[in-house]
């Protein structure tokens, strides 16, 4: 499902876009982006793939 309140879909600029915590590539606009959080030393951290394959190589 995606969050209707996130504008991952939206017209995003490349500028603003995070980029794929593994290939470095800006998402913008991509149908498949992933996005994994997580929660570190009382914090939520998050990060960006521009696709399954490089969620899946992440380390």
């Amino acid at each position: 499902m995606v969050d209707p309140t996130s504008d991952h879909h939206e017209d995003i600029d490349e500028d603003e876009a995070p980029e794929c915590a593994t290939c470095g590539a800006p998402i913008a606009n991509e149908v498949t982006h992933r996005v994994i959080t997580w929660i570190e030393d009382n914090s939520v951290e998050t990060a960006h793939f521009c696709d399954e394959e490089c969620r899946m190589e992440w380390q």
